[in-house]
This record gives C-alpha cells, structure tokens and sequence, in this order.
C-alpha cells in the first residue's frame, strides 16, 4: 500500500473534527461568574458558621482571645465574600482556607 492510500479522507477527518461544546470528554468547568458566586456562598455560610461557634465558645469561656480570634475570623470572611465579588476568586479561595484553618488552630491551641 501507498502513503496515500493509507491516508483516505475519512480517517484525516476523523482526526481534523474540532470537539463538540457537549462532548463528555471536554473537561466540566465553572465559569468565572459560577466561581465567584460559588466563593460568595462559601464565605457567607462560613461567617454563619464562625458565628455559631464564637457564640458556643462565649458561652463557655468569656475571654478577650475568643473574641479577638473568632472576630477576625468573621472579618477575614467578609473579605472574602468582597474579593470574590470584584473578581479575585483564587486569592480568596486561598485567604479563606488559610485564614480560617489558622483562626481553628489557635482556637485549639491558645484558647482555654
């Protein structure tokens, strides 16, 4: 067999085909508007949450540190529901994450 007759038209479109926006092999992604929105929910239900908490530990111990901790907390989720409303989802995905693991981790660590 020759090159070209390996080469019919039916496999180099095969292989041409741009993919289809339905294809189930295209990588399922959020949008930048859904990411945001998703970053807004979680700061939101997050703050809920830190209050929650602040107001259980207040109960129990009446302390300036549980207070201070838990406050900046709540102040570190406001900011990240702002961020993600101007548009800067990963720096708040990561000022989250990392705000409120420290914020856990002082609670356990320093507090009575």
């Amino acid at each position: 067999m020759s090159a070209s007759e390996q080469d019919t038209p039916d496999t180099v479109a095969e292989l041409d085909e741009p993919a289809e926006p339905g294809d189930p092999d295209e990588a399922a992604g959020l949008t930048p508007k859904q990411a945001r929105l998703l970053r807004v929910v979680a700061g939101s239900v997050l703050l809920v949450v830190t209050a929650a908490v602040l107001a259980v530990r207040l109960a129990n111990h009446t302390s300036v540190l549980v207070v201070g901790v838990y406050g900046i907390a709540m102040i570190l989720c406001g900011v990240v529901i702002e961020l993600s409303r101007n548009g800067r989802t990963r720096l708040a995905t990561w000022l989250l994450t990392g705000g409120l693991l420290t914020a856990f981790a002082l609670d356990w660590l320093v507090l009575p």
